[in-house]
């Protein structure tokens, strides 16, 4: 494993080619050929690579059909792209640090604490791999709730409706949801629908009324009402404001 601290140039791994940037993790697979290219150093411009490697193989133990253990080498691959970017990589930068600083120092025991940290180090990576594509995937699902959001604009929706779109529950999405905005999100579909009406009272030279009716209000003062808690100012008098600012 190779983690990037540092760089401007580039690694080849197998066939493929990657950017070294700061906080990139590469996994090299046992008999895969890897070449690091770096960029030529210009101060002020491209910072030198530094980077941190472990390089380690592993063993296990097996009970035999005949009930004796045996030793076996196991020179498996790991659940482990050969490269991704790591968000929130200071944990492992520490870890890679501890690591490499107790295998360098020679104390007392240094193989069994390495092993531990190596142990740690590699849960490490396993837990941010299942957290991030747990964020990608509620990434994806907030992105369709904007995307249906975007098409019904006119039209009335639910927390419960959007909930199952989502296939998650009213809780769970709801805190995602504003997580990932800042907003709740039925407070996010009425700004979206008010920055719709402004569209209309200025570029379509829509009526308050009409444009309350597009948008799916029944009541236009309830439409009024909404647009000033959101904007500070009523429908009319953002109309005014800006036709005379134009």
């Amino acid at each position: 494993m190779i983690f990037i601290c540092e760089g401007s140039g580039h690694i080849v791994i197998g066939k493929n080619k990657y950017p070294l940037k700061r906080g990139m993790l590469f996994y090299i697979p046992p008999g895969i050929q890897q070449t690091i290219e770096p960029c030529v150093y210009d101060p002020g411009v491209y910072k030198p690579e530094h980077y941190m490697t472990v390089h380690f193989s592993g063993a296990r133990m097996a009970l035999g059909p005949d009930g004796e253990w045996k030793y076996q080498e196991n020179i498996k691959n790991l659940h482990q792209p050969l490269a991704q970017k790591i968000a929130a990589y200071t944990p492992l930068e520490e870890l890679f640090g501890k690591l490499l600083d107790t295998w360098d120092g020679k104390g007392q025991s240094y193989e069994f604490v390495a092993a531990t940290l190596l142990r740690q180090l590699l849960i490490w990576v396993t837990q941010n791999n299942i957290k991030q594509s747990k964020n990608q995937a509620i990434s994806l699902k907030i992105d369709r709730i904007i995307e249906y959001m975007r098409q019904n604009i006119n039209k009335k929706i639910t927390l419960e409706e959007l909930s199952g779109i989502a296939k998650l529950s009213t809780f769970y999405l709801s805190r995602e949801f504003k997580e990932a905005t800042g907003y709740p999100i039925i407070t996010y579909f009425n700004k979206m629908k008010i920055e719709k009406a402004k569209e209309l009272l200025i570029e379509d030279n829509k009526k308050v009324k009409e444009t309350a009716y597009e948008l799916g209000y029944t009541n236009e003062f309830y439409f009024s009402r909404m647009f000033k808690r959101i904007e500070g100012i009523s429908p009319k008098e953002f109309y005014s404001k800006n036709v005379y600012e134009f």
